[in-house]
């Protein structure tokens, strides 16, 4: 175990908190997969969804330590070519996706001879990130103008959200936002920024006029969605999202301090998607607010280790890759959990790490492992400056031995020579004249 350790590079800090909060997801998606097991087989028997969360967490894990031993500079060049590749995929799942676990939004494709599901957005996303970081680093020296910027920057951006907005309102207002806060970090003008959000509010207004013009078309059969939750968010009016956050609310305020206990949720019987988009209800509703407030800790720590790993980050490009990977984990992580307690309108989105899924894990850990791979070269720099004072000074000390012993050899031998010649103003001759004629 301690060789498996020491194997591990990059931040610790990092390490431990993905660790702890991945071991703290097998009891709540044990507990709240019952609901699956009944709509599943009927027998509530859930060990077979603990199975596969713990294959999805294992995969996971590889990823990451497969993914953090790759320098991250070369994710440069993949994010450039990854984009076209990124749109097709998306282009495939609007035209051939299909429902996953009950959800009534075509976001997943099947991955051919496997059988298992894969959501393109949230690669798309880790891609998008990288490629603003890229740009944003590359054009660091050189004055930005709008419009090479609206060329190289934005128009990439715009092809991927309006390639996801149609199935996901949500995960594309959340990649939005935290591009825009990329750019706001990555010192993009500020008056530019603006403009490219009155852009992203038209632009968005103007698919929903297309929308109200052809109400009958597939491409916009989510619009009717995303105004039905804002609506019933801002009303009193009783819908299937009313139902989903009426009984979180139930669950979190049955935890009260210390919860009803591992395995004891009653909600988790009645709560659809206990098991992903809420399952933090069910968590507060087994270990209470102590419960609660421990996993929104342990996401503000992952958060201060990347704010750290930011700053010790000697390239722009890795500030800009940690901030732009890891700020939306914990994003995601807050929105999840502001609508388990309804400060927010039904999203959709799962809670990082803890949440059962296998794409969402993945993807999750592959960001994960590029930023570890950031913080690990800053370890490998540091290391070799610590190596190289370590030589210098081993150097210094042999030059500083070799300069006494050749002074000493020096004294020796003008003492031996001092000696040999039997200097004395003692005149020892037999004949006084020997002075004066030697």
């Amino acid at each position: 175990m301690k060789e498996l350790v020491n194997k591990l590079k990059g931040d610790k800090g990092i390490w431990s908190f993905v660790a702890l909060l991945a071991m703290f997801s097998f009891m709540p998606v044990f507990s709240a997969s019952s609901n699956l097991a009944y709509i599943g087989h009927g027998t509530g028997n859930t060990l077979g969804y603990l199975v596969k969360h713990l294959a999805h967490i294992c995969i996971g894990f590889v990823i990451i330590y497969w993914i953090h031993n790759i320098p991250y500079h070369y994710f440069r060049a993949i994010s450039k070519a990854g984009l076209p590749v990124v749109w097709l995929l998306l282009l495939y799942t609007l035209a051939k996706g299909t429902a996953i676990g009950g959800a009534n939004a075509s976001r997943w494709i099947q991955i051919p001879f496997v059988g298992l599901s894969f959501q393109t957005s949230a690669l798309a996303a880790i891609i998008l990130f990288i490629f603003v970081a890229r740009y944003l680093s590359k054009t660091r020296e050189n004055p930005i103008t709008f419009k090479s910027s609206l060329w190289e920057l934005w128009t990439p951006v715009f092809i991927t959200l309006a390639l996801i907005l149609p199935a996901n309102f949500s995960t594309t207002a959340l990649i939005f936002a935290m591009v825009i806060m990329l750019t706001f970090v990555g010192k993009y003008p500020l008056k530019y920024i603006f403009s490219i959000i009155g852009s992203g509010i038209v632009f968005l207004a103007f698919f929903v006029l297309l929308s109200k013009a052809f109400p009958d078309s597939k491409f916009f059969s989510r619009v009717g969605t995303w105004g039905s939750r804002i609506e019933n968010f801002t009303s009193n009016k009783a819908d299937e999202d009313d139902y989903q956050i009426e009984k979180a609310k139930i669950a979190i305020a049955s935890g009260q301090i210390y919860g009803l206990g591992p395995g004891k949720s009653v909600q988790k019987n009645f709560l659809p998607q206990s098991s992903s988009d809420f399952i933090y209800a069910i968590i507060v509703e087994e270990y209470g607010l102590v419960g609660g407030l421990g996993v929104l800790v342990l996401y503000l720590l992952l958060l201060f280790r990347f704010v750290v790993a930011s700053h010790k980050a000697n390239t722009l490009f890795g500030k800009l890759v940690v901030i732009g990977l890891g700020f939306p984990m914990i994003f995601q992580a807050m929105i999840n959990m502001a609508v388990a307690v309804e400060l927010l309108p039904v999203t959709g989105q799962t809670l990082p790490l803890i949440s059962s899924g296998g794409s969402s894990i993945w993807m999750t850990c592959f960001g994960l492992g590029i930023i570890l791979s950031v913080t690990k070269k800053e370890e490998e720099i540091a290391q070799e400056k610590l190596e190289k004072e370590r030589r210098e000074e081993a150097l210094q000390k042999l030059i500083d031995r070799e300069l006494e012993a050749d002074l000493n050899a020096d004294q020796e031998l003008d003492k031996e020579e001092f000696d040999s010649n039997n200097y004395s103003i003692t005149d020892n001759s037999k004949n006084p004249m020997d002075a004066v004629l030697k």
